[in-house]
């Protein structure tokens, strides 16, 4: 077991914070270790277990630089792009069948 104090599920006291509320805040966990863990006990299956930070020592996010920005853009882009026939689908290709649609259809 960790050493780590581990509180019930939804019962995490004020100052911590798992990864997305620390994100929803604008925050990051910075660097800092795993504060505490939260565990919600589950029938005939392992626990669910949330990690939680403290927000007193996480950092602001960074901020998205134009660079940061034109590589996003660009692999979304890719994701989009149909292996088979080479087109823009307008969305993102799903891995199953990993084609567009009209390609997929024809196959």
């Amino acid at each position: 077991m960790s050493s780590l104090p581990v509180y019930p599920w939804r019962y995490a006291p004020d100052g911590f914070a798992t990864r997305r509320q620390l994100r929803a805040q604008g925050l990051r966990p910075g660097g800092q270790d795993v504060a505490a863990e939260l565990r919600r006990a589950r029938r005939r299956r392992p626990p669910l277990v949330a990690y939680l930070y403290r927000v007193d020592a996480a950092k602001p996010v960074r901020p998205m630089t134009p660079a940061m920005s034109a590589a996003l853009a660009r692999a979304n882009r890719a994701r989009r792009i149909c292996p088979v026939c080479g087109k823009d689908a307008g969305y993102v290709i799903p891995p199953t069948p990993g084609s567009c649609l009209s390609c997929s259809d024809s196959a």
